[in-house]
């Protein structure tokens, strides 16, 4: 019997022992979600401090009400009980009784409509905007279209960080960031107290734009145009995620909203127009190999590292680019078809330019055991849109 004791304590140490050993240090994200949070997340605009009061107001009426009732229903029943000669009493009906127990909900539930209506009232009014940007959700990334105000004509997408995807692959092992699942390769950028109407959109099944600070959702819907606003009034970064269940990589799709001054602002859009003019490459350039396969592992770790994996093996589902048919195919044109209109779980990628499209493609054909010494020309790539 002591021997079975001294078995099972040893096991209770290294069990002990090995949970210590993968425990994370994980600690408060600010803009994002905290160690034991339990309230509603910590306001940044107007309108989320009126809905996390809106929330405290609600809460205690209904526990004052539920309160109130019990105690008047429970006192009846423990001082009128029959064990002590109370008799029950014998009437049909009370127009008091009726009049008052119809009066009082009433008053209580225009209480509660009047502060709740207001807030969404507000929550709703989308107009007069300082900058208006579209949402587009795609399975499994976000694109942004800066489409009226300071920076208007911007679009890029933003995809989890190709770190934070490998992190996860092997198990999440040892410590990990406080970001975790929440750091994009390119945040959408906003200036601080203005108004800032999202538009949300989708490109394949239904997402969820939103952030907590903030106090905004709104579905993304194929087809449909939807569209919710936000002014913080603090600068930082904040975060979210896709709120609706929309496939396996649901986990890998965050929003990240860096607002900062309005100074910070101007620069950083007069930065991202400079990237954006050099971008705009004529589609009928003609690249060497050693230099659009350059450019090509760029856009590759951006967009398609995360599913594939840098390796191109790819993971589960996804299929592996390396050994892959269609990227050996002597047909260029196969590649560039599924690239450009997406196959099963690869969504389409028409958003990218030409140039980066035939960038891509270029490299995957060349890379790890694809020596197919092919070149892919953008003018190929536009030859194929719309086909």
């Amino acid at each position: 019997m002591k021997s079975l004791s001294n078995k099972l304590a040893g096991l209770l140490a290294v069990s002990g022992a090995l949970a210590a050993g993968s425990a994370h240090a994980v600690n408060d994200l600010p803009g994002g979600p905290g160690v034991r949070q339990l309230n509603l997340h910590p306001a940044a605009t107007r309108i989320a401090t009126e809905q996390a009061w809106l929330h405290w107001f609600m809460l205690i009426t209904c526990t004052v009400i539920f309160i109130l009732v019990f105690a008047v229903m429970f006192y009846s029943i423990w001082k009128h009980r029959k064990s002590v000669g109370h008799k029950p009493a014998n009437f049909h009906e009370s127009v008091t009784v009726e009049v008052i127990w119809t009066l009082i909900p009433f008053i209580i539930v225009i209480l509660m409509a009047l502060p709740a209506t207001k807030v969404l009232v507000a929550s709703k009014d989308t107009s007069n905007a300082d900058l208006t940007i579209k949402a587009t959700g795609y399975q499994w990334k976000w694109g942004y279209d800066y489409l009226n105000g300071e920076g208007s004509g911007l679009s890029f997408l933003s995809t989890l960080d190709a770190t934070h995807r490998e992190i996860s692959n092997e198990g999440a092992k040892g410590d990990v960031p406080d970001n975790y699942l929440l750091k994009v390769d390119n945040p959408l950028v906003v200036p601080v107290n203005k108004k800032i109407r999202i538009v949300t959109t989708a490109n394949d099944v239904i997402h969820a734009w939103g952030i907590p600070a903030f106090g905004v959702k709104q579905d993304a819907i194929p087809g449909f145009v939807r569209d919710t606003w936000f002014r913080s009034e603090k600068t930082g970064d904040f975060y979210g995620q896709c709120y609706e269940l929309c496939g396996k990589e649901h986990a890998y799709m965050p929003i990240h909203v860096k607002v900062v001054s309005a100074q910070e602002y101007t620069a950083w859009v007069a930065d991202q127009q400079k990237k954006m003019a050099a971008k705009q490459d004529d589609p009928n350039k003609v690249w060497t190999l050693p230099d659009i396969q350059a450019r090509g592992e760029k856009v590759y770790a951006a967009n398609c590292a995360a599913c594939h994996q840098p390796n191109g093996k790819g993971a589960g589902p996804i299929k592996p680019l390396d050994g892959s048919p269609v990227v050996l195919d002597a047909d260029k044109a196969k590649q560039i078809q599924v690239v450009l209109n997406g196959r099963n779980a690869m969504p389409s990628w028409k958003q990218l330019s030409d140039t980066d499209i035939a960038a891509v493609i270029s490299f995957t054909k060349n890379n790890w055991s694809n020596k197919t010494g092919q070149l892919v020309q953008p003018s190929e790539v536009l030859a194929q849109r719309g086909k």
